[in-house]
Order: structure tokens, then sequence, then C-alpha cells
């Protein structure tokens, strides 16, 4: 996959940033429904639907991010099980009376509507009651228990499988993550070539994993994880719904009467937040009920595994600038070679377009090859000082390309995953030079140009990248307009989002929406995915 051009690549500099794939682990879920009130960033306060825990969940996953989990929240909570798990999930409905009956549906699974016997067969006598697609809970406090065997890892969706129109919209959908074993709900596994979960990564740092690979294949190894639920918003349905809630109902299928189309959302969410909301961290106490960020973080050369679900009614043409994604599987199930069942042959995709009710597991990466400059700021002969990297003080950083052309002999090196091709090519000799100079870019004059407060100063990635490519000769921008300390992040922002423009806008304004930043830190700089 070889990079895009550098377009959409901004230098940045922030506080420590949070993002993962975080959930609830079971195998047994004692779930809730129950409305609440969602926040959006234009100030409104929307009455919703939602699932959430009506007890203490067993744990939380990723180990080292302290989670929450309220009795309502959107999306759902993250169910996190192993394959082989017998799942089991009870339902008990709290949703206003005039709501009716709810339910779930969990698409991709032999699902029985009560806990299933020990021979994995489903017992003779259902919990809950009668309902269209599936048994459901009643309303007033009923009940309903499902079951069933994660046969499947990977990425899977789940949702009301009642009166969808109006109970998705109002925000009942989660997602479901099984992750890979061996058979019967053991240990997850290691593919040949993929690296268990540990306390830290080779580099040192924090591992937030769930697992080494999202499937027991070797072309499914990642290095961080995040997930992305995308879903729009019609506040008039919310509307209709919360002036109804509190009618008198005797009727088990209850009593309300809301208008679904014509469907004219105005917000448009990623794991039940708009931006700016989506990059506050995971669980942050503002939104109580919307626990779950979209603000993903890399180094350059990470295998960064993208679990995408499309809810609602639209499809969702979500862009991922940097690279293209290398699609794995959908609802859990690898895309494999008709010739080699051993090779994934998932296509690389432009953007990756949501379908409602559809899962799909990719893995995004991001080196520098291909952009024909040193982005780490090498000058020939140069020798790197960064006190994060003792070992390599007072001599140069040096570029042994391995057999794909990166340098990967030392995890620890500053410049791990550097695009050997490039290294000591500089993106422009002098601060105000010309394309003639040795670049393939002029630089922008910062004395006329105003770039921004996430403006690192510098094309290049590291804390002191600024100073190490130019030398003797300046500084890039001039010394005092650097809006952001050298000494802070100091990485690139590519800015990932839905390509269709009204979704990128919340009720109308811009920007917002299914916006986010990949934010592609440097070697140096520690990224802290906790909360």
């Amino acid at each position: 996959m070889a990079s895009l051009a550098c377009a959409g690549v901004v230098a940045l500099a922030c506080a420590s940033v949070q993002a993962a794939a975080p959930g609830i682990t079971g195998p047994v879920f004692n779930l809730n429904a129950e409305a609440n009130r969602i926040s959006q960033p234009d100030g409104s306060s929307i009455y919703s639907w939602g699932y959430g825990c009506k007890t203490t969940p067993t744990g939380f996953l990723p180990a080292n991010i302290t989670g929450t989990c309220s009795s309502m929240q959107i999306p759902g909570p993250t169910l996190i099980v192993r394959q082989g798990d017998t799942v089991t999930v009870t339902l008990t409905n709290n949703l206003p009376a005039a709501a009716g009956t709810t339910s779930i549906l969990f698409p991709g699974f032999q699902v029985c509507a009560a806990a299933l016997k020990p021979d994995k067969t489903c017992p003779n006598t259902p919990t809950g009651v009668p309902g269209l697609l599936t048994r459901e809970a009643a309303n007033g406090g009923g009940t309903v228990t499902y079951s069933f065997v994660a046969t499947t890892p990977g990425t899977h969706s789940y949702y009301s499988g009642t009166q969808g129109d109006l109970q998705i919209e109002m925000g009942m959908y989660g997602a479901l993550i099984v992750l890979p074993t061996s058979g019967g709900g053991g240990a997850t596994v290691v593919p040949p070539g993929c690296r268990a979960v540990a306390a830290t990564l080779p580099d040192g740092q924090t591992d937030y994993r769930n697992a080494a690979a999202a499937y027991n294949n070797p072309s499914a190894c990642y290095d961080r994880e995040y997930l992305f639920q995308f879903s729009e918003l019609d506040p008039r349905i919310h509307e209709q719904a919360e002036q109804q809630a509190a009618k008198t109902c005797n009727q088990p299928n209850g009593c309300m009467s809301v208008v679904t189309e014509p469907y004219h959302p105005a917000y448009f969410m990623i794991n039940g937040r708009s931006m700016p909301d989506l990059m506050d961290p995971n669980y942050a106490v503002q939104y109580p009920h919307q626990p779950y960020n979209g603000n993903p973080h890399m180094h350059p050369g990470e295998l960064v595994l993208l679990r995408i679900i499309g809810t609602g009614r639209w499809q969702h043409p979500f862009h991922e600038h940097g690279n293209h994604v290398r699609v794995l599987a959908r609802d859990g199930n690898l895309l494999l070679s008709q010739t080699d069942s051993t090779k994934l042959a998932g296509p690389l995709l432009f953007t990756t377009t949501t379908t409602p009710g559809l899962a799909m597991d990719g893995i995004f990466y991001w080196t520098g090859k291909g952009l024909n400059w040193d982005v780490y700021g090498h000058v020939a002969g140069a020798v790197y000082t960064d006190p994060a990297f003792p070992a390599y003080a007072g001599k140069p950083v040096v570029c042994q390309p391995d057999a794909n052309g990166y340098y990967t002999v030392d995890p620890h090196a500053p410049n791990y995953y550097e695009w050997c091709a490039d290294h000591n090519k500089a993106l422009e000799a002098h601060p105000f030079g010309n394309v003639a100079s040795g670049g393939p870019v002029t630089l922008p004059d910062a004395n006329i140009l105003t770039n921004g407060a996430w403006y690192g100063g510098s094309p290049y990635l590291g804390p002191d990248a600024t100073i190490r490519a130019v030398g003797a000769n300046g500084t890039t921008p001039p010394s005092g307009t650097i809006a952001n300390s050298p000494t802070s992040e100091a990485g690139f922002a590519f800015m990932w989002h839905s390509h269709n423009e009204r979704e990128i806008t919340t009720n109308n304004i811009f920007p917002g929406g299914m916006m986010m930043m990949m934010l592609v830190d440097p070697q140096a700089f520690t990224i802290n995915e906790g909360n």
C-alpha cells in the first residue's frame, strides 16, 4: 500500500490523546434498555434510547483503561468475548411503557432465546414474548435472554429487532468483538509473525491491544485497534418520541405513533459523538451516556486495525487520508484468495463505505514511503541529540533497509520504520529556498503565512526535527513564531472524514459530524490511550 500524496498533512502538537477499542468482557452480559439524553456539540440535549449495563460487568478491556458502563449509553456497550465462548445476554426492558417491547439481534450467529443447554442446543421453552424477528422483552421491566456460541471471530454488530425504523434511530445498537482462539473459548491465538499481547510494545510503550491478531491468520496482525460505529440522527423523530413517552399505555406493542419518514438527519455521529466531541477521551465525564471516542494515534510503520460498523439507514463514505485501507473481512468472514485459502484477498479501499448493519475489519498503516523526502528531517552527518534516545546521542541516525526497504533493525530507534530510500533527502535545503534547491515543494514563508495553532513549525516528525532539518541556516519558521513547544508531540494529522460533505457538519454547522484526526506521532512520542 503506497502512501498517498501529502495533501492533508499538517504538523501537529497537542496533549496526549486517548483512543482504543474499549468494551466490557463476558461471556455473560446483563443489559438494560432505557431512555436518557445525549449531547451534541451545538449544545443540543437529545432524548434517546440505548442499551446499557444493568449490573456491573465482569470486566473491561483493554486492561489498562479504566472503564464505566452506565444503565444507558450510545452506542451500547461493546461486548468483547473469545471465539468458542457461549455468550449469554439478558436484556431488561426499562423503556417507557409507550415504547412497547424491545429486543436485540445478533446477525451471523445461531441464537436461542434462552440459555443454551449443556449440549449447546436451545431449550424447549424460550424466554421473553413473541416478536416479528426474535423473542422480545415486554415493557414494564420484562426480560429476554439470548444465547449463542461465538463461532466467528472479528467485528460484528448488534441492534434492536423491534420496530427498527424507530428503535435503531433512537440509539439501540452496539458492537460485538470476538477475539480469535484455537477453539473452545481458550487463550487468544498468536499467528506466525504476530506479537503476543504484553504489558509493553517492543519499543517499551504500553500495549493497548485486546489480541495479537484480528483473525487466526498471519495477515491479520496489528499494533493498535480502533472501533468506529457510524450513525445518523433525525431530531424530529426523537422529539416526537419524547412527546409521546409519557403516554399511559397498556398495549404490549406500545402506544407511540412516530412518523419516521421523510427522513432528514441533522446529526452525524461516530461512536455516538460528533466532531469535536469525538476527540475527547473515552469515558469522559462530560458524556455520561456517550463513553466512546474516535481519535486514532499511531507511530510510522504500525499496523492499525480498523473495526468499522454501519448503523442507521444511510451509507457513509468514510475516507481515511494518508493511505488506503486493506479490508480483511466483512461480518467476520475473511476475504480469501480463490486459489490459496491461506492468503487474504480483500480490496484496497480509498473510502471504507459503511452499509447499515455491515461490519468490516481493515488494516491501515503509514510510513512516509513514496513522499520522496525524509519526514524525520535527517541531515547527512548530523548527530541525534534527543534525550529520549540516549543510545543514539552523539552519532548519526542510520537507515539500514530490510528486505522491504524499511529500517526495522531496532524498534527503539527514533526512525523505526523509516523508508530508507528517502533517508537524508531534504524537503527543502534552505528555509525559504525554492524547488531547485533540493526539495519537491517550496515551504511557505512563515513570516507572511499563519499556519494555525496546530502547526508545529515543521514538516518533519519529531520534537527536535525542525532544528535537525535546518541546522545552522536558521529555524523553520523563524524564532518566536512557533505556536507549540518543539519538545511536544510535533506529529502529523491526517483528517479522516465522511466524503458526503453534509455529514461533516453538526446541524449544518461546519466543522462537525463524522470527522476526526489520525495522529501520526514520532517514535519519540509516547502514545497514551488510557483515560
